[in-house]
């Protein structure tokens, strides 16, 4: 059996709470969450983790020389370094509005990257 400790962000109240796995892997109890979300929470990060990317992208021909862009969804955790090293080569041309798609399959991960600010053209 082992035991992992994990502070939920299911919500704002962060609970502390305590997994446990059985040697195959299998969830055996958490405790600690006040709500359903914590249990959900626990059991997708101890079987498969997930994150949303953030970064910026640097803009050719607009009023400012980055935009600020997330992953529509999440991503799996072990994609992060691939989706950086892909943003990294990106540029995009102005204009940009919040919501445009700068990347529909970013990493192959089938999850778009979207602009999260708004850049005018020059």
């Amino acid at each position: 059996m082992s035991k992992r400790q994990l502070i939920c962000i299911g919500c704002p109240l962060g609970c502390q709470m305590e997994a446990e796995q059985n040697e195959d892997g299998e969830i055996v109890s958490i405790k600690g969450n006040t709500c359903p979300r914590g249990d959900a929470y626990a059991r997708k990060e101890l079987t498969c983790p997930t994150r949303i990317v953030t970064s910026t992208v640097r803009v050719e021909g607009g009023m400012r020389h980055m935009v600020s862009v997330k992953t529509k969804e999440d991503v799996p955790k072990g994609k992060i370094f691939d989706c950086m090293g892909e943003i990294r080569k990106l540029a995009v041309a102005a204009p940009i509005a919040v919501g445009d798609v700068i990347l529909p399959d970013i990493a192959g991960t089938g999850v778009a990257l979207v602009a999260t600010g708004n850049v005018d053209a020059r």
